[in-house]
Parts: C-alpha cells; structure tokens; sequence
C-alpha cells in the first residue's frame, strides 16, 4: 500500500486489497472511503467484499464511487460530510489516490486556505493547481 497523508485525519491510497484491511485497522485507520466504481479493471475487488472485510477489521467503510474525471463540486461536498461524520483516521482510495485527493482538495475550499490546499496535495505528491485554480481568490 502507498498511504499518502493529506492531514492528520485523512490519508489516500491506490486500490486496497481485502488483505490490506488489518494492516489499516494496526496502523490506526479507523474508517476506510471507497471512491473507486466496481468494474474498472479486472483484478479490482469489489467494494461489498471490502466492506465485509473491514468490518470484520474493525473499520468503518462508505462506497462513494467517482468516474475517472468525473470528479464534482457535489461529489466533493458529499466526501466532505462523510470526512465530518466518520470516525478518523481515515482512508481514502482510489485507482492512483488522485480522485480521493481532489475530493478531498475540493471539500476543503472555502474552509482552508488554497496554497495550503495545494501545498498538502504536493506533498502527498498530487499535483491540484490545475484542479484549484479556478477557485484560487
């Protein structure tokens, strides 16, 4: 697994298997949010047989699915409740992270500063400019 920190209360990852589940659960993850639709490629778990599995770990898990570029100032807000409501720490995953970045990224504004926005996405190495700057004030 590569779990990249965005804050102290959320991380983002590529694709997680079932047996990645009790490593996040020791590493103190407490829920895990899955933003990856089932049936990208076919190796890739499904979300229901992760959710059985991290219950079984003792973690939280939520199925809020996002398409390749299809990431929404409506999906983001949805993300950001979910961020609000769910027991932290917490795991957020994707293909590559970057969807789980950006929701995470978009969330955020107009509740922290851009630059630092964009400054937490390049040290978990996402680049967001692109994504932020027409939010940039």
């Amino acid at each position: 697994m590569d779990i990249r920190p965005l804050t102290d209360a959320l991380s983002v990852a590529g694709q997680i298997t079932p047996a990645d589940l009790p490593a996040l659960s020791g590493l103190g993850f407490r829920s895990v949010i899955c933003n990856r639709p089932d049936g990208e490629s076919a190796e890739q778990p499904g979300w229901q047989a992760l959710a059985g599995m991290a219950e079984q770990a003792g973690l939280g898990f939520h199925y809020l699915p996002v398409a390749p570029g299809k990431v929404t100032p409506e999906l983001a807000r949805a993300f950001g409740a979910l961020l609000e409501q769910l027991p932290g720490p917490v795991l957020a995953y994707c293909r590559s992270g970057l969807r789980s970045a950006s929701l995470w990224a978009l969330s955020e504004v107009g509740h922290r500063d851009t630059t630092q926005i964009i400054e937490a996405a390049t040290q978990a190495g996402f680049d967001l400019r692109t994504l932020l700057q027409p939010h940039e004030r």
